[in-house]
């Protein structure tokens, strides 16, 4: 093992899969797929949504800015994971496994945020559906947005630079499947209680907090759609709120599970699957639960469909 003034580590070893040797083909085939199901059904929404302008609302430019995200988390993580599985090289170097880091803390962090500024956005168009023009105009619309893309970027840098600052001297053998804060600090060669202290505090009010308001929102949004007249109103917004939802609940879940857990909560493996769940999962199926389970995005994929289609026939 390489060292740096006898106390920092230069590389870990990422263990991933090791344990199950003779399911590293298997995973390979199946990360793949996910990985470019995750690019392709994001790449869709993203497209779709620029180049649709009735779907120029908030609604959906929240969702393609979720899109985008997602696509950023998973190429943070899938690459270097399908290298790990094709080549059995488990190395990667200290500036890597740290950059590795402070991007998942960014991306994660990011989409928090933005999942709590589209439950708002839903409540305040079903709640308040007269007023909503007003309440979600264009100028709060750029203030949420740019205000979850900053402090997704703020948790990346703070947190990331105060693990940067742990000295590590062995071992250097990180049993995930990425370099998140977790796992990495299992190997700092300090006193981390402290850090331990602001990282639960600070994931429960980057976790928790917006969870629990999106859950107290999504109450106020079921009062008011069982109010609706109309049985198609209903059925709409029932549609709309279920997607974001069930979303919130796969990707908040096993978030949650991860960061605010002890540290002999869990199983090594465990934790690999809670990781895969929001890290990996939810990108992939957020494109599905949006795009299959609302009417407009199918139309517009439609309408975008066979308006290539016709460009080709004429």
């Amino acid at each position: 093992m390489k060292r740096q003034n006898q106390s920092s580590v230069v590389e870990f070893i990422l263990l991933g899969f090791s344990n199950f040797p003779e399911l590293q083909e298997q995973l390979f085939g199946v990360f793949l797929v996910v990985y470019l199901g995750t690019l392709m059904g994001n790449a869709i929404i993203i497209v779709t949504i620029s180049l649709e302008q009735s779907l120029h609302v908030p609604m959906y430019l929240f969702l393609q800015n979720l899109s985008v995200v997602d696509v950023s988390f998973s190429a943070v993580i899938m690459p270097e994971m399908l290298v790990v599985l094709s080549t059995e090289k488990t190395l990667i170097t200290f500036a890597e496994c740290f950059a590795q880091m402070y991007f998942i803390l960014f991306f994660g962090g990011t989409e928090c945020f933005l999942l709590g500024a589209m439950a708002y956005d839903r409540f305040a168009a079903i709640c308040h559906p007269l007023s909503y023009p007003m309440i979600m105009n264009k100028r709060v619309f750029m203030k949420l947005l740019i205000i979850s893309w900053l402090l997704g970027f703020m948790l990346g840098t703070v947190q990331t630079t105060w693990v940067f600052s742990f000295p590590f001297c062995g071992p250097n053998e990180i049993n995930h499947i990425s370099c998140e804060t977790p796992a990495v600090l299992e190997l700092a060669c300090a006193d981390t209680f402290l850090f331990e202290i602001y990282a639960f505090t600070g994931t429960v009010l980057i976790i928790m907090v917006p969870f629990v308001l999106i859950l107290l929102s999504y109450v106020r949004i079921l009062f008011a759609i069982l109010k609706m007249p109309s049985a198609t109103g209903r059925q709409k917004a029932f549609s709309t709120c279920a997607s974001h939802l069930t979303s919130v609940t796969l990707f908040y879940g096993t978030a949650s599970m991860t960061y605010l857990q002890p540290k002999s909560g869990y199983s090594p493996e465990t934790k690999k699957v809670m990781s895969l769940s929001y890290s990996l999962l939810t990108p992939l199926l957020n494109p599905l639960i949006y795009s299959l389970r609302n009417s407009e995005m199918k139309r517009a994929l439609m309408k975008l469909w066979r308006r290539k289609v016709d460009s080709h026939i004429f």
